[in-house]
């Protein structure tokens, strides 16, 4: 008899015995148990590989093909994650201040955040950005201001990240030329532009362009960095922003990797070779409450990307198959209501992260629900990182829930998931024609509707939400930004304008114009140009919209 039937026999066994005892005297708590995604949990699960060659096909070692277990072959015993916080706020002056703080606590990178007028390409003194000027992250509207955010913060020694899309090749050039004027070589520099346009139309919404011309800003930034700038990640694609949409883990990790396929397919399409590129991408996932399901989807992530590589793309180079991510934790699951509360939501995140085998890591501030975090709760935050890689013990092993059932079945279930909506954004000829169909969005907003409808009846409990919920004061520390901060940027600007070689910008952002009119012209030299010269990102931006024009949604019922 097969091992794994003799098992199976004994869990039949088992159930109609001791478990039926027990369960007619004391019924479980549910019918049915299910992880956050829906997905369905046993009372025990039963061992799944059951042979050296399936063990080889779906696990293998860390840092061999296919890297369920993990991309480097030593992990966190070599080095830890890259500790990142998420910031910026207001002025370039102040987010500095606050970068030079947390790298002061510990911080090992920094992961810039800038406002909603940057986001979409819109200076600051634009009637497009009035209420929302250094609200959300930090303004920058020129050369000057990105000089400022770095200002005493070298380049060569520090690998920053940096959350823009549509005005990415702008915010990557801004970026470049302040390490020039540090003396550091672009060759030298490193980090991650986010660059993922497609999730924008999906779930965000900062978007500016058409998915075509968006495209070709995206390949022009592969290209460009590839030979100019080799340590830079040219992509963070982004599964976050989905999960904040409402989408389950399943759908963040099909959808994250399906867009990965549309630019990979671009890339290749203008005329790259695969291992020139691939091995620059990285990804962006969120990190949730329900621990296992979350090291489970970083672990079938890793696998479904490595096979796509090698099978469909045939990358040669192991590099090539590698899905290297930033995480966050989950900016959706924190509360107002007992905002304490969700410390322990960060830290359980955080478990499900390095457990997960992430590359870097953004831990959420208790007081995010809120406003912008104040500096006691970023510490906090930080050090949940700090108490996990250095307290915790499970930095000690590579991949230390690998072996377990549920762990293993879990991952097996979310991979056969995740190649469901693969095959089937394949079937629509794309994820831009996904997109432009409305499959996604409708998919995202479907579980985002079932999630609440379980929080609204007390299906799914939220502490301090439906349950065990308390009356309580307004917090009193919240961190606002000032309201004449639009005021003192619209002087800014204008200082810069009345000091910078008008006709040089004009010449550039005319180069631009022209270079924009041809598809075969990489516009990141013409953008690096114009920056050199305190080109506004609104007046390049602008250049740009004229030329390929801004996208319009479709709405999706």
């Amino acid at each position: 008899m097969p091992e794994s039937k003799h098992i199976e026999d004994r869990r039949k066994s088992w159930e109609s015995g001791i478990v039926k005892k027990v369960t007619d005297k004391n019924p479980e708590r549910k019918k049915e148990f299910m992880t956050g995604s829906w997905i369905p949990v046993e009372r025990v699960h039963l061992p799944s590989i059951t042979t050296d060659t399936e063990y080889s096909e779906k696990l293998g070692f860390p840092g061999e093909y296919p890297f369920t277990r993990g991309v480097q072959p030593t992990m966190y015993r070599g080095r830890f994650w890259t500790m990142r916080q998420y910031a910026g706020f207001g002025t370039a002056e102040e987010s500095n201040e606050r970068y030079k703080f947390l790298m002061s606590q510990g911080q090992t990178g920094l992961s810039i955040a800038f406002d909603l007028p940057t986001q979409i390409g819109y200076d600051s003194d634009d009637p497009h950005s009035e209420g929302e000027v250094g609200k959300v992250g930090v303004a920058i509207d020129t050369l000057k201001d990105m000089e400022i955010l770095f200002n005493g913060i070298p380049l060569d020694k520090v690998s920053t990240s940096m959350t823009i899309n549509a005005p990415a090749a702008v915010l990557l050039a801004m970026y470049i030329a302040v390490a020039e004027k540090q003396g550091v070589s672009r060759q030298d520099i490193n980090g991650t532009i986010q660059n993922d346009i497609l999730k924008e139309y999906m779930a965000r919404g900062t978007y500016i362009f058409p998915p075509k011309p968006s495209l070709r800003l995206i390949t022009n930034i592969f290209e460009y960095c590839a030979k100019e700038v080799p340590k830079w990640n040219t992509i963070s694609i982004s599964g976050y922003h989905i999960r904040e949409a409402g989408s389950t883990a399943v759908q963040e990790v099909a959808f994250t990797l399906a867009d990965g396929i549309e630019y990979v397919k671009t890339a290749i399409k203008a005329g790259m070779d695969v291992d020139a590129f691939a091995d620059r991408l990285s990804f962006f996932f969120n990190s949730h409450n329900d621990l296992l399901e979350e090291v489970a989807k970083f672990r079938a992530a890793r696998r479904v990307w490595a096979r796509i590589m090698k099978e469909k793309f045939h990358a040669k180079s192991p590099k090539s198959m590698m899905l290297r991510f930033h995480t966050q934790t989950g900016g959706s699951t924190l509360t107002a209501q007992q905002p304490d509360n969700n410390i322990v939501r960060v830290a359980i995140q955080t478990l499900a992260a390095v457990l997960g085998g992430t590359q870097s890591l953004h831990t959420n501030s208790r007081d995010e629900a809120l406003g912008l975090p104040t500096e006691d709760a970023v510490r906090i935050a930080l050090r949940t990182q700090q108490i996990v890689a250095y307290e915790s013990g499970v930095t000690n092993s590579i991949d230390p829930l690998a072996g377990s059932y549920l762990v293993e079945d879990l991952t097996d279930k979310i991979e056969s998931e995740v190649w469901k909506y693969i095959d089937k954004i394949e079937e629509f000829g794309g994820m831009v024609r996904a997109i432009e169909n409305g499959f996604v969005q409708k998919e995202i907003q479907d579980a985002a509707y079932k999630y609440q409808r379980e929080v609204e009846s007390g299906e799914r409990v939220i502490m301090g939400v439906n349950k065990f919920t308390v009356k309580q004061e307004t917090p009193k520390e919240i961190l606002t930004v000032d309201p004449e901060l639009r005021n003192i940027q619209i002087r800014k600007i204008g200082e810069v304008r009345k000091t910078r070689n008008s006709e040089a910008v004009k010449s550039y952002l005319d180069e631009l114009r022209n270079g924009a009119k041809h598809p075969e012209v990489n516009l990141m030299p013409l953008i690096l140009d114009a920056v050199r010269e305190y080109a506004t990102l609104g007046e390049i931006c602008n250049v740009l919209r004229e030329e390929f024009g801004e996208y319009q949604e479709s709405i999706v019922l």
